[in-house]
């Protein structure tokens, strides 16, 4: 179970840097990271460090695939994570 949770805060702290990072590079006019990496690494299990940082950097936000998307992958994360516990206790 310890496992869970540190996998689950490293995923996070990850996907928060990158939509930082994202963020950053965006002002800058620069090479972007694709949305695809930002909505797999939600979807691996990010997606509160993803909608986070949506609102912390007021990224993505206008998107609807991240308005509508990073929540619904958050449900879907904490389903897998119920179903994790319940199955691994």
């Amino acid at each position: 179970m310890i496992y869970l949770v540190v996998y689950l805060f490293i995923i996070n702290i990850i996907t928060f840097i990158y939509m930082g990072l994202d963020k950053r590079k965006a002002k800058k006019h620069s090479f972007r990271i694709p949305e695809k990496v930002l909505l797999t690494l939600s979807f691996l299990g990010g997606s509160l460090g993803t909608l986070i940082a949506m609102h912390c950097f007021h990224h993505k936000t206008q998107k609807t695939i991240f308005k509508v998307g990073v929540p619904l992958l958050l449900i879907i994360n904490i389903f897998m994570i119920i179903f994790i516990c319940s199955y691994f206790h």
